[in-house]
């Protein structure tokens, strides 16, 4: 349900196979960590920290990254900078090689919504190119694997077209203020601080071994 001036709630997309990934990293890390204690007792787990690094890693590579749709704008999350992109400054939506925001002055891609190869490419069916929001659409109705809502890009893509067209539609954006409206750009300074200090501190214990 959405209300006037925007979705009723802040929507966040993360790429299906995130979830899998940290799952998969979590329990090798565990089972790693359980293994040094029991063989080396508590003392093992000072040394831990190339375990930790890999885990952290993880974390920020395939879930820290998203999507988000808001009411006010698009916030693209990559491991290492922040867009906001506000709907006024939208422009086009592309998915060649993953979800990208095209504004007035610039591009922005997602880590989050990459496109399929070929073989997410041969797995689309008919139902998965149906019913998309018109700018999806191509000459004659053609639709790009990128778009395909079975895909990563192609279900961010969904999410964003959705909602930016129904602000357009309903009046919600200023046109006139495009190419004055700004994309809000951040460093994602606390996950690069930790990924730094676990990898001085992996160099450092592997040094003392």
């Amino acid at each position: 349900m959405t209300s006037p001036t925007g979705p009723a709630q802040r929507i966040v997309f993360r790429p299906r196979s995130s979830k899998w990934i940290i799952a998969i990293a979590g329990t090798v890390i565990g089972i790693g960590l359980v293994g040094s204690v029991v063989t080396s007792g508590l003392p093992a787990l000072v040394t831990s920290a190339p375990l930790l690094t890999v885990g952290a890693a993880a974390w920020w590579l395939f879930w820290y990254p998203y999507v988000a749709v808001g009411p006010t704008a698009v916030e693209l999350r990559n491991p290492l900078r922040t867009f906001e992109v506000p709907w006024a400054a939208l422009i086009h939506v592309d998915t060649k090689y993953a979800l990208k925001l095209v504004t007035p002055g610039g591009s922005f891609t997602a880590w989050a919504a990459p496109a399929p190869g070929i073989r997410g490419t041969h797995t689309g069916k008919p139902e998965h190119m149906q019913h998309l929001p018109g700018s999806s659409y191509g000459a004659g109705g053609s639709v790009r694997p990128g778009d395909l809502r079975n895909t990563d890009s192609g279900m961010a893509a969904l999410l964003v077209r959705t909602e930016w067209e129904r602000q357009v539609e309903s009046g919600l954006i200023d046109v006139d203020t495009t190419e004055q409206t700004m994309v809000i750009r951040r460093i994602n300074w606390l996950p690069l601080g930790l990924i730094a200090g676990l990898l001085l501190l992996s160099v450092a214990t592997l040094s003392v071994q």
